[in-house]
């Protein structure tokens, strides 16, 4: 089947949803070549993937994965495609702690760094939560704490197949769009950052095909993948079936807007003393980032109707203490 599809490919022919999926079950399955699969990323990133082959190619990818089983029905994951070289704090694992400390049950699925310095694996480890634990155990933490972290790699075995041509090809592909859109523990409210705002509606419909209950698709369209502090954001939502799409910006909050520079990290341990000291309370750009991002999972979660009450839920989650609260509770439990 991959043949075909690549010959279809280099014409500029689209791929059925099943054709896509036969295709990343070959590629998962051991029979696809190396060759084959850096061929077939390539053509497919050269010709652009449309809703159909990320769907197809995402279905394959969540049925392969070590499944994770959460009690409560809505699990919230907070997750970005990585890829936008700009080399922020970890904002989106700073946000999961926030959305758990208002009761929301957290799944964050993430890795190590792809295209920054330091990745949501990173800077968890950094912050003393064990990472390398059982797929029994991180269910325990999200059911039994609400939050759990899910380290892609430990889920994911089937990806390995895929590794090399990724890495020796050096090129942005489909399974950068991939990894976000299958966490293990089927979350079904996702806020997921993209590197280009042409994606936001693309994995809007994605997410709805996939069943999503409802889901933000933001970028920065200063180019970061998150909602930005330094001007508008195009957002995507997905519910009910439908897409809707808009902007916003730093000023719907009144807030003011910030500079890049203001919320640029370092390597692991920089940014784990960042999101520390977020999660005491510090005030300035990077809690109000962390806030914007915050408030549109408690409007998926059903916690606030608008992305300004969400916003202020995510201050008391912070003000609280509860935020911090999570992040003590996480630590703890996985290093029982």
């Amino acid at each position: 089947m991959i043949k075909e599809a690549i010959s279809k490919l280099v014409e500029h022919i689209d791929l059925s949803a099943f054709e896509a999926e036969a295709v990343m079950r070959e590629i998962m399955e051991e029979v696809a070549t190396a060759s084959q699969i850096a061929a077939y990323m390539t053509a497919l990133r050269m010709k652009g993937e449309t809703v159909d082959e990320i769907t197809g190619s995402a279905r394959v990818m969540r049925e392969k994965a070590i499944q994770v089983r959460v009690d409560d029905p809505l699990v919230v994951d907070t997750c970005g495609t990585g890829g936008d070289h700009l080399n922020t704090f970890n904002i989106s694992t700073t946000v999961a702690f926030v959305v758990a400390g208002v009761g929301v049950t957290v799944a964050k699925h993430g890795n190590r760094s792809v295209s920054s310095a330091c990745g949501s694996a990173d800077v968890l480890k950094a912050l003393g939560v064990a990472i390398n634990i059982t797929p029994e155990k991180v269910e325990a933490c999200i059911n039994d704490i609400g939050i759990g972290f899910l380290f892609a790699p430990l889920f994911h075995g089937a990806m390995k197949h895929a590794a090399l041509p990724r890495q020796e090809t050096g090129i942005r592909s489909i399974f950068n769009i991939l990894g976000p859109l299958s966490n293990p523990a089927q979350a079904s409210i996702q806020v997921l950052g993209v590197f280009k705002p042409e994606l936001t509606d693309l994995l809007a419909q994605v997410l709805v095909n996939l069943g999503s209950r409802h889901c933000f698709i933001v970028h920065g369209m200063d180019g970061l993948d998150e909602v930005t502090i330094t001007g508008k954001s195009r957002i995507s939502e997905g519910k009910s079936g439908r897409v809707a799409a808009y902007f916003i910006e730093p000023k719907d909050f009144k807030r003011e807007n910030a500079h890049i520079k203001d919320i640029v990290g370092g390597d692991a341990q920089t940014n784990a003393a960042i999101l520390q000291s977020i999660l005491r309370g510090e005030q300035g750009p990077q809690r109000d980032v962390v806030l914007m991002n915050a408030a549109p999972a408690f409007v998926a979660a059903g916690k606030s109707t608008t992305l300004q009450e969400g916003f202020v839920l995510a201050e008391e989650s912070i003000d609280s203490g509860r935020a911090m609260s999570k992040l003590d509770q996480l630590i703890e439990m996985t290093n029982k």
